[in-house]
């Protein structure tokens, strides 16, 4: 693995260099200050998020030329005394709050401070004992509880408070898998600001699955047989890091982290000829939504917002070389707050390297008995989560021929229900004795603020079509693409069609290359799916984004999470859905692309009792960006000047 990889990042202890670097832990420690100086702030109080207030596109360029930069930081807190979200600007520079704004009717996230208060105060309800006590578990301390959001799935007379609900698994020893033994039809139900469980709710017993679903390193005997495999970069990263700015192979782009999304990658830039040009403003997987298929009491609650109802920056892993992470590593820390305001860090929280990705381009030439060929390096940029029993890793590479690509990779464990000895289900698949892991799906919303040399951008979907059979295509084997321009916001709500090569591109029209054909870059979907809830599902209501694959938005400051602002126990019909019944004009402006990458998960028992990998992943490529190949100039293996296949 090469020398000891120096780690790099901003931290609490070093300067601020640009507008668009995260808050350090100094920044949230004064920010928290402010707030609690003004007398709005209760002592009760608690900070579901303290971050950098993003300064808007126009203020960016000007903000790196003043000397202190601006900063402020936009606060996200609750009053659970008085059931009230408020959001919070607060001028670092100034030392003063900026703005304070109520946010009536909204349900705030969950905080990890909650989650942990809310397992600790379950387990010592009375009422939960007695159902633990039925079910033949004597030590509560042994269950694990986990709260969920509850969608529209609450009561009448819980009207207004903020409300979990608990799904709960048995730890028949310390080291157990919890999964192996889900608890069947014992649920609380939490509200959180009052911190008291309104109910215990008892569907009747189903017998602990037997098995222990163990799957750690002592657990079973090691295959032989392989070998060391070592990355070395013995003269280093081809990579250079100025605080939260990567440079590598003409790529230029700045790293940020947020409690809500995570990693956010901004102002991406590729160099050509000694000039940058814009790709994209602003990345980032903007919301997580896990629906589950099973209809069976309390089941057809299981779903899942993981941005939005709780955030993936603070699920956020602290990565380990060598694991996580393979080769010359540079990592980057992340400052978050707690939910007292207290800053704290997540160390190695993103990953910064290099990979062979095999060959770039290759020809031989038979008549010469010549070859050439390159070989293919990418950067990864990842961060990896883990959200209850699920894993994700999130890898966004760059190519050295100007292709981006996300890819995300999902593992962990699958959730389980409990089963009669004998029964089966529909709705999963036996992965265990009496064990069943559901059917579901993922949908990642990935919010791409594009900026395809400069802001004024257009969308095309693109169709391969054959053409009829006539003089025209005589032999008829012609096709052809088609372009259609996505002038409004309805006609760009669109789906995926592999049959037609279906891919949308996105052209600077008031910029050519040499060839008199507009700058573009295009997006290729990979595998994908769509929702199988009914169009009037709570689950469809609340995340009407998984719809569609495509969504193409004018850019607009508020507009930043796909479901909304607040999902967590909303009704349904934000975000994406609402803004885009405006059905504004998208062309020859600042757009933003909202794409829905699906992940269909029918359980194999080859998933149990730890999942291998599932990927899901799509790709930007230029199309006409360029006036030709952009990677003719990368040096072929070993450096030679003639290549050598």
């Amino acid at each position: 693995m090469g020398s000891q990889p120096d780690k790099v990042g901003v931290t609490s202890g070093q300067a601020v260099h640009h507008p668009l670097d995260p808050l350090t832990a100094a920044e949230i420690r004064r920010a928290v200050e402010i707030i609690r100086r003004d007398g709005r702030a209760t002592p009760a109080m608690r900070f579901v998020s303290v971050g950098l207030q993003e300064p808007p596109k126009s203020d960016i360029a000007l903000a790196r030329l003043e000397q202190p930069l601006r900063r402020e930081a936009f606060i996200v807190a609750l009053e659970p005394r008085q059931h009230m979200t408020c959001e919070i600007v607060v001028s670092l520079t100034a030392g003063s709050v900026l703005s304070w704004r109520p946010v009536p009717g909204v349900r705030a996230p969950v905080t990890l401070g909650e989650y942990a208060e809310c397992e600790r105060l379950v387990r010592g309800d009375q009422r939960f004992r007695e159902g633990l006590q039925r079910r033949g578990i004597a030590e509560p301390g042994q269950v694990l509880v986990e709260p969920w959001g509850i969608g529209n799935f609450s009561e009448e007379e819980d009207e207004g408070r903020r409300l979990v609900w608990t799904l709960c698994f048995y730890r028949a020893s310390a080291g157990d898998n919890p999964y192996a033994k889900p608890i069947h039809g014992l649920h609380a139900v939490v509200d959180l600001d009052d911190m008291a469980v309104v109910r215990v709710e008892d569907l009747g017993t189903v017998p602990l699955p037997p098995g222990t679903g163990d799957y750690t390193t002592g657990s079973t005997a090691l295959r032989g047989g392989l070998k060391p495999f070592e990355v070395r970069q013995p003269e280093g990263v081809s990579f250079t890091v100025d605080g939260w700015e990567v440079r590598w192979q003409k790529w230029r782009f700045r790293l940020g982290f947020n409690a809500r999304e995570g990693l956010v990658l901004h102002t991406i830039g590729y160099e050509d000829n000694g000039r940058l040009r814009s790709v994209i403003h602003r990345a980032s997987v903007a919301e997580l939504v896990i629906p589950y298929g099973d209809p069976r009491p309390f089941q057809g609650w299981r779903n899942a917002f993981d941005i939005g109802e709780y955030g993936i920056g603070i699920m956020t892993n602290s990565l380990e070389l060598g694991c996580d992470c393979l080769g010359e590593i540079r990592y980057f820390d992340a400052e978050l707050a707690d939910d007292r305001g207290e800053a704290y860090t997540i160390k190695n929280a993103i990953c910064v390297h290099e990979e062979d990705h095999g060959i770039l381009w290759k020809h031989s030439d038979a008549g010469l008995r010549h070859t050439e060929v390159r070989r293919s390096r990418r950067l990864a940029v990842s961060f990896i989560i883990t959200a209850g029993n699920y894993d994700y890793a999130f890898y966004w590479y760059f190519y050295q021929d100007g292709t981006i690509e996300l890819e995300v990779k999902l593992t962990g464990i699958v959730l389980t229900t409990a089963l009669n000895p004998g029964e089966a289900s529909d709705y999963g698949t036996v992965v265990a004795a009496q064990t069943l892991a559901t059917h579901h799906q993922h949908f990642f919303s990935v919010r791409l603020d594009m900026a395809v040399d400069g802001p004024a951008n257009s969308v095309y979907e693109i169709e391969t079509e054959p053409l009829p059979a006539g003089p025209a295509n005589p032999y008829g084997n012609a096709f052809r693409p088609r372009r259609t321009l996505l002038r409004t916001e309805s006609e760009a709500a669109r789906l995926i069609n592999p049959l037609t090569a279906r891919h949308w591109l996105v052209v600077n029209p008031g910029i050519t290359n040499t060839w008199g054909q507009p700058v573009g870059y295009k997006l290729i979907p990979g595998s994908n799916v769509l929702p199988f809830a009914h169009e009037n599902a709570s689950i469809i209501r609340r995340a009407g984004f998984m719809t569609r694959h495509l969504w193409v938005t004018p850019f607009a400051e508020a507009e930043r999470f796909p479901a909304g602002d607040y999902p967590n126990q909303h009704p349904g019909g934000a975000g994406l859905p609402e803004w885009t019944m405006a059905n504004r004009p998208i062309e020859n402006t600042d757009v933003v692309l909202w794409y829905t990458l699906g992940s269909h998960h029918i359980p194999r028992p080859e998933d149990w009792p730890v999942m291998p990998v599932e990927k899901a992943s799509f790709t930007l490529k230029p199309f006409g960006f360029f006036d030709s190949n952009p990677s003719l100039d990368v040096p072929p293996p070993g450096g030679h000047e003639t290549g050598g296949a």
